[in-house]
């Protein structure tokens, strides 16, 4: 009969114990991460966590054993696990500089509670316009016609206070990211606001909207502020000049230019930029294909300052110094000449 080693049964019981507490450890991480996101890179990584805390060029990402540091630039997309479920799908997926979700079908009313803070109205020396917010760090769409020649841009959000009124909060100093007059897209900075989060919208994952699908607007046609007007799809590719166009009933009116085009489920489809004149019910829409080529591409069309094929400047016109009224057509430059040069022969 073999005697028992206490020893090895001492051992065998730590081991035991080691992994049960292992097992625990990692149960616990798998609870907490429980609304992990998962961010894949654009070298085609994968990693799952909890995002501890997000700055403008990094996250800061919990993986269970070690904190690790991401570069946003380096980002290809990220799902992200929403903690309270509400107006707001489960799964929430970045994209770039946009986010995507599978959310639920609402009424118009509700949409438009929860989506429309993200329009907001633009502002240039010559006109009006729409736009849209895209993501929390103050991104915005519109139309490339919208901001066309002015780099002096404002922009009026409409801000939801804790009582439910709105505040009208104007932003200037808003900078033009980049531009595509082919499709007739812009992307704005907003700057941040210390006292205030961006809303943002989401923009469709697909191109599924088909004929007949209801679908509404939110803009400031006419100035109007914060109209919104409700219609069908009435096709989804009309042609117009090699562009494909989504034409929608909803009624659309200068200053609705660059503004949402939303969904039954709140999601953004396509972006208004024009109407048919003495027409009604005849708008149309840049489709989210397109919107979704730009922002990924926005390099390609990134607006710089100093070349004069991306934007003007236009410069105050000096004041008059004299007072008089200017000589006619045709004399000025003949008599001021000849003055000049009577002054230059006589030493004058």
């Amino acid at each position: 009969m073999k005697a028992e080693n206490p020893g090895r049964h001492t051992a065998e019981g730590r081991g035991g114990l080691h992994r049960g507490l292992l097992l625990t450890l990692l149960t616990g991480v798998c609870a907490g991460a429980g609304y992990a996101d998962e961010i894949v890179l654009r070298s085609g990584q994968k990693i799952v966590g909890q995002v501890l805390k997000s700055q403008p060029d990094s996250l800061f990402v919990d993986i269970g054993v070690d904190v690790v540091r991401v570069p946003v630039d380096q980002i290809a997309s990220r799902t992200e696990e929403a903690k309270e479920k509400g107006p707001v799908a489960d799964a929430i997926v970045r994209q770039g500089v946009f986010r995507t979700a599978d959310l639920p079908e609402r009424t118009v009313k509700e949409h438009v509670e929860t989506f429309g803070e993200a329009v907001v109205r633009i502002e240039t020396p010559s006109g009006l316009g729409s736009g849209f917010i895209i993501n929390d760090s103050g991104f915005c769409v519109t139309n490339y016609h919208v901001v066309e020649g002015e780099t002096r841009i404002g922009i009026t959000i409409f801000h939801r206070r804790d009582n439910g009124e709105f505040e009208r909060r104007s932003v200037r100093d808003v900078r033009i990211l980049a531009l595509n007059p082919y499709f007739d897209l812009a992307l704005l900075e907003i700057p941040r606001q210390d006292d205030m989060d961006f809303k943002h919208v989401f923009i469709a994952g697909d191109d599924s909207v088909r004929e007949g699908d209801p679908v509404f607007a939110i803009g400031n046609p006419l100035g109007l502020e914060r109209s919104v007007s409700e219609g069908i799809v009435s096709t989804r590719n009309r042609n117009m000049d090699g562009i494909v166009y989504i034409q929608t009933t909803a009624q659309i009116n200068p200053g609705n230019s660059g503004g949402p085009l939303f969904n039954a489920r709140g999601e953004v489809v396509g972006v208004i930029n024009m109407k048919l004149l003495f027409g009604e019910g005849l708008g149309f829409a840049i489709p989210v294909a397109y919107l979704k080529h730009f922002l990924n591409n926005r390099d390609a069309f990134a607006f710089d300052r100093t070349n004069p094929n991306t934007g003007y400047h236009y410069l105050d016109p000096p004041r008059r110094t004299n007072a008089a009224a200017p000589p006619p057509d045709g004399l000025v430059n003949s008599e001021n000449t000849q003055d000049r040069t009577s002054d230059r022969a006589s030493g004058g």
